[in-house]
């Protein structure tokens, strides 16, 4: 499964740095971080009807991230806010709509990996295109990947970095395998999440997910957690071996990019799916998406 290209997206503006550029004139530095070491930090968000679905909650998470990674002269959630609606307003983005926010460490006097020749301040980047869901209305196929995804040992995946290496190289074992994604384990050998989203699996009437050690704790996840919680559905984090994805009785991922997909297959493993949880659960987040989120106001 491979994304087309929208047309709707031919001639569509993005923010770089307080100026919006058309697309085919919108370019960074070769000197700027994420050029010379995918040092910068990201966020991908959605638009439902004139609702910027989870705003604060990713702005947050933008903001930990670029902390942890000590940049310097961030700009604040105001300003950031007001880069993606002044983006959404010239592209007369309303619905349907994906953004890739991006946070570079910023450009650098010379080539180099130390960030103390970054001295220009951060590189603020706000790509929004029209976008359905890339999951919709698709079942899923998966393979176990040999890529391990990165512990806190490594690289903690609270960072939300673009540094994507070991997701590209477990993407490409799927695409060779013929299926949508690939499944990464951690270094213990239990599962962690998809290489673009996390994963939950139910059997016998409990969701379960993986504890977020080395999975990122991704926004839509953290919905999904709360919305059992709220609708008196079981809900456990723990270790969950491959093998107990084979025999749920439903396996689906979860992500701002493809929302709630049922997985129907897992290393040819034929899952159940005989349950009706995830149906329910697809239900309350659509309903959620129908109201939740910062209003658009023109």
């Amino acid at each position: 499964m491979i994304q087309q290209f929208d047309e709707r997206n031919k001639d569509i503006k993005i923010w770089i740095n307080g100026e919006l550029f058309h697309r085919k004139d919108a370019k960074v530095s070769v000197f700027d971080s994420v050029v010379q070491g995918g040092d910068s930090v990201w966020e991908g968000i959605r638009v439902y009807e004139g609702r910027v679905f989870c705003l604060n909650k990713h702005l947050n998470r933008l903001m930990e991230s670029a902390k942890s990674m000590e940049f310097k002269n961030i700009p604040s959630v105001d300003e950031i806010k007001s880069a993606i609606f002044n983006t959404l307003k010239a592209n007369g983005m309303r619905k349907d709509t994906h953004i890739r926010l991006t946070l570079t460490r910023g450009k650098k006097i010379t080539s180099g990996m130390n960030p103390e020749l970054n001295q220009f301040g951060c590189t603020l980047i706000v790509l929004a295109e029209w976008k359905s869901s890339i999951y919709s209305g698709k079942e899923l196929t998966l393979v176990t990947s040999n890529i391990r995804r990165n512990s806190p040992l490594c690289l903690d995946s609270k960072i939300h970095h673009n540094n994507l290496l070991n997701n590209i190289l477990a993407k490409i074992e799927a695409n060779h395998a013929g299926v949508d994604d690939a499944i990464m384990l951690d270094l213990n050998g239990f599962v962690a999440e998809t290489n673009a989203t996390n994963i939950f699996m139910i059997k016998n009437g409990i969701v379960y997910t993986p504890f977020p050690t080395a999975c990122l704790p991704g926004i839509t996840r953290g919905l999904i957690i709360e919305l059992c919680i709220e609708h008196n559905i079981p809900i456990i984090e723990k270790d969950i071996s491959i093998t107990e994805l084979y025999n749920s009785d439903e396996v689906f991922t979860t992500g701002t990019m493809g929302e709630l997909a049922r997985v129907v297959e897992i290393d040819k493993r034929k899952i159940n799916n005989t349950g009706s949880i995830l149906s329910k659960l697809q239900s309350i987040f659509r309903k959620l998406t129908e109201k939740e989120g910062e209003c658009l106001i023109f």
